[in-house]
Parts: C-alpha cells; sequence; structure tokens
C-alpha cells in the first residue's frame, strides 16, 4: 500500500471510529434515512449527529439527497460495512 492509499484510508477509517458513527452506519445498512428518523434512533440530539453526518459525506463513507426541507443520507462506500462487519465479529467473538 503506497503513502497516499494508506492516508486515504486513515482518513476513512477516523471517520468512522466513533460510536455514535458507527451507529448510524449500520442504522443505514439497508435503507436510507432523514436525519430526524436518524436522531431519534441513535437518541442524539440533531445539532450533533448532523455533524456526524456531514463529517462521514465529507470522507465519502455517506451520500445524502434533499427531498423538500428533509435530507437523507446513506452508505455510498459499501466497503466500510465489509470491514466493520469484519471487526464486529471479531470483537464478539472476543467477548464469549
Amino acid at each position: 500500500m503506497d503513502k497516499k492509499v494508506a492516508e486515504h484510508v486513515a482518513e476513512i477509517m477516523k471517520a468512522v471510529a466513533h460510536p455514535v458513527r458507527l451507529q448510524i452506519i449500520e442504522l443505514l445498512e439497508t435503507k436510507e434515512m432523514c436525519v430526524g428518523d436518524i436522531v431519534e434512533a441513535v437518541g442524539g440530539k440533531q445539532a450533533i449527529t448532523s455533524q456526524q453526518l456531514n463529517m462521514m459525506r465529507d470522507k465519502g463513507v455517506l451520500s445524502s439527497r434533499r427531498d423538500g426541507a428533509k435530507v437523507y443520507y446513506r452508505i455510498e462506500n459499501r466497503n466500510v460495512i465489509k470491514l466493520l462487519h469484519c471487526i464486529g465479529d471479531h470483537c464478539k467473538s472476543k467477548k464469549s
């Protein structure tokens, strides 16, 4: 892995390396959701959740679309899901 690719991988991993962001990614794994529904599901504040969503969108993890007053988010980089499943499976096996 050359330096440029390694830096890009590190940026993506940093973008998802937070418990709330991991919860958001799990929510969006099977469907897109609007910000309000995401806020309700993770139990956070809208401003903080929006910051998390925007940061992941800026790093290419998520994408968004506007429909009237609502903004919907979905997974843009499906490889992130694969990575998180691998890490999650490892953590679950170590917990047992």
